[in-house]
């Protein structure tokens, strides 16, 4: 059984959807859910089960990072049952045809990271976004007439503004890859699901933007946990289909 969530089995629904802030969990359940239900709370990484238009969901943050990402979709995946998680985050745009509070619905995922090699010993930089979840998704976008712009993402282990220069890290992007944006958990998600034989899918809303000054280039933390309900609409409904 898993260390790292005291869930009961059955009481994670078989589709997820992973916000990386235990508070925008808490946000999208009382504002979303009917009879939601508080799951898990080990480590404060709260989990909730409800019902979305009639149908089990469970809302389940992954905290900050691949790491923290790996270990809480590896255990609902292989210890729930689960088969299909949506990940609704927050990044950062490279690219001047996104702008703020753009959704962003990743195709494939860049890493110069090791997660691959760590939790596989193979040699991977880029994975795919489930093609049947992502379909499912644009179809849900295009009839809520909601712009879901499809697109490669890097997913990095340091936070931007944080890195000694964040525009050598861009220039080191392989341009086969035209990326768009980038997070730091997609990758992990999108990894494990592929060699767990499950399903993932990654929508991100764009909350800071790295390729101009502005007084407007990015969100409060005010912003980012209220704000990014077209991205969590989107998600729920696909997450249901």
């Amino acid at each position: 059984m898993p260390i790292h969530n005291s869930a009961k089995k059955g009481e994670i629904a078989k589709s997820v959807l992973m916000p990386g802030d235990p508070l925008r969990a808490k946000y999208i359940a009382e504002k979303f859910l009917n009879s939601h239900r508080l799951v898990n709370e080990v480590r404060n990484m709260y989990a909730y089960t409800g019902k979305y238009k009639g149908k089990d969901i469970t809302i389940m943050a992954s905290g900050m990072g691949m790491p923290s990402m790996g270990i809480y979709c590896y255990e609902l995946y292989k210890y729930y049952d689960v088969e299909k998680i949506i990940r609704i985050g927050s990044c950062g745009a490279y690219n001047p045809d996104v702008k703020l509070l753009d959704t962003l619905l990743v195709d494939g995922c860049y890493t110069e990271g090791n997660f691959a090699y760590n939790m596989c010993e193979e040699k991977c930089d880029f994975v795919k976004a489930n093609d049947e979840v992502n379909n499912v998704i644009l179809e849900v976008a295009k009839e809520k007439d909601i712009i879901c712009k499809k697109c490669n993402v890097a997913c990095t282990e340091c936070f931007d503004a944080y890195t000694k220069d964040p525009k050598a890290y861009i220039k080191r992007l392989p341009e086969i890859y035209n990326i768009a944006g980038s997070d730091m958990e997609s990758f992990a998600l999108l990894y494990t699901a592929k060699k767990l034989n499950k399903k993932a899918a990654c929508l991100l809303t764009v909350v800071d933007i790295n390729y101009e000054s502005s007084e407007k280039r990015q969100l409060t933390s005010e912003d980012r946990e209220t704000s990014l309900n077209n991205m969590i609409e989107i998600a729920l409904d696909a997450a249901i289909k």
